[in-house]
Parts: structure tokens; sequence; C-alpha cells
């Protein structure tokens, strides 16, 4: 099966996410959010995929959630809108695959929910 892994180089619960797809040989495709960015199309196939409202998937302990969405009623669209201008907003690391995701924070939810897959 192929995975695609939402994942910030900098963060060490990605990189330990990441770290344990490639060693247990599944095939991965990685998308640099911090840096490529994302699309609008790319959160609601997350949104979907998790079956979460971006609400339950954003950090909030950011600053810019702090300035930008802390204290304030945003729809979904509105809250898309932050994760692509602040993309540090997007909780880390999401896998997904086929018609299922997961934010993979910590990394026994990743290992339960692929091996319920299987």
């Amino acid at each position: 099966m192929k995975y695609t892994i939402y994942h910030n180089p900098r963060c060490s619960k990605s990189r330990c996410a990441l770290d344990w797809l490639i060693t247990n040989q599944h095939e991965v495709t990685v998308i640099d959010y911090i840096n490529a960015g994302t699309t609008l199309e790319q959160l609601k196939h997350i949104s979907e995929s998790l079956g979460l409202g971006p609400q339950h998937w954003i950090r909030t302990e950011e600053p810019d959630y702090k300035t930008h969405v802390k204290g304030k009623t945003l729809t979904a669209e509105e809250l898309f809108d932050l994760m692509i201008r602040f993309p540090k907003l997007i909780q880390r690391p999401i896998v997904l695959w086929a018609d299922r995701a997961v934010v993979a924070r910590p990394l026994e939810l990743l290992i339960d929910a692929i091996t319920d897959a299987d």
C-alpha cells in the first residue's frame, strides 16, 4: 500500500513517523508542506480522510493560532485559508492511505491505524 505523509522535517514526531514507515518498508510519498505549501483541495481531502473538520487538526499552540484563530468563530473554509497562509497551523504528521488518514501523534496512533487496516 502507498502512503502519503504531510511532513515537517524539523518536527521530531514527524521524522519518527517517516522513519517508521520507511523502516517497515512502506512506499511513502513525502509532502514537505511547510516549504511546498498546500492547496485547498489537499486540505479538504485530508479533512475527509480524517473524518474531522479542520478545527480538530489545527495546532493550537502556534503563535499564528493565537493571532488569527483563538477566540474567533471561523468556518472550515476560513480555517483552511489560514492553514494555507500559515502552514505551521497544520498538525503533524498526517499520514494518508487509501481513503483513510491519521494524525500520527503519537506514533502509536499510526501503527494502530495501519495494523487495523491490514
